[in-house]
């Protein structure tokens, strides 16, 4: 499976690219904004998206709901802090599959990406 991360923070990256190697997931591509992100997914094929919400040059509901204008297939799961009910909601609505608030875990992770990897 080829997952696309993307968070600006250099250490989130770290964490994030760490606890899918934990789940046996290895080729995982970085971004540090949805611009990359963008830039990185019409170049390439990739079966998940994790994204970050708050980030420089292009957010992650933008990137998500640019992603979603060309693929609506594509699981994309959003990794932040913005956990209020509203922006859970708003994140739903813009194509989002599965929504993980910061700080979490490697269970909730793995909880969160259980359908999606099988």
């Amino acid at each position: 499976m080829k997952i696309l991360v993307l968070d600006d923070s250099k250490t989130m990256l770290r964490i994030i690219t760490n606890s899918l190697k934990r789940v046996e997931q290895e080729d995982i591509v970085t971004a540090e904004n949805g611009q990359e992100g963008l830039d990185a997914f019409n170049k390439e094929s990739f079966d998940l998206i994790i994204t970050d919400w708050n980030m420089p040059i292009m957010n992650g509901l933008t990137f998500v709901k640019e992603v979603r204008k060309v693929n609506q297939e594509i699981p994309i799961v959003m990794i932040t802090t913005e956990g209020g009910k509203t922006s859970v909601i708003e994140a739903l609505k813009a194509g989002v599959n599965n929504y993980i608030v910061k700080p979490f875990t490697l269970q909730v992770l793995k909880e969160k990406l259980q359908n999606i990897i099988i």
